[in-house]
């Protein structure tokens, strides 16, 4: 069963699904460039204990998302015509949060794993936390970062542009 949206805004789940993954994310990005740095275990285990879960929050988040798009939901009409190269930029980097954020979970998920930290982190294994380099998620986990933030920036700068400099009223479909 599909519910309509309307041809103006989006429905409240997808915008609440939009701001609460988007916060999570500013999050995660923010303490895992804090882990990136940190030396001292006890303090990074204290920080791992909340960033892994919320990264696994978000991978579900966002498979939820994927499925409420998919079964229950339909998007707004675009606003105005817009050309189709900005129709075409928009799903692609649409497209490549999705596979970066599931990516990102599931590459912290086998990097916790695979280290062992999680059983020191949530298990209360004794012993320091290993050093992540060593292990194959790191790198596509950070490179994913990296693409994450960039993603951000395009994103929230289209939608800026399209407010102050287009004003055609495209943020506003994103809130209650």
């Amino acid at each position: 069963m599909r519910t309509e949206t309307g041809t103006i805004r989006y429905s409240r789940t997808a915008v609440t699904l939009h701001w609460l993954t988007a916060l999570l994310i500013v999050g995660l990005l923010i303490s895992g460039n804090r882990l990136d740095g940190m030396t001292d275990s006890a303090a990074k285990a204290g920080l791992l204990v909340i960033h892994a879960p919320v990264g696994v929050l978000v991978g579900l988040l966002t498979l939820f998302r994927i499925v409420w798009w998919w079964r229950f939901d339909t998007r707004p009409d675009p606003v105005g015509t817009p050309p189709q190269w900005q129709e075409n930029a928009a799903r692609l980097v649409h497209l490549l949060f999705y596979i970066v954020i599931l990516g990102m979970a599931a590459s912290g998920i086998g990097l916790m794993a695979l280290s062992g930290a999680g059983e020191i982190v949530f298990g209360g294994a004794p012993g320091p936390l290993p050093d992540f380099g060593d292990y194959l998620p790191r790198t596509p986990h950070g490179i994913g970062a990296k693409i994450m933030f960039a993603l951000l920036v395009v994103h929230a700068g289209a939608a800026l542009y399209h407010h102050f400099g287009l004003k055609d009223g495209l943020l506003r479909r994103m809130w209650y």
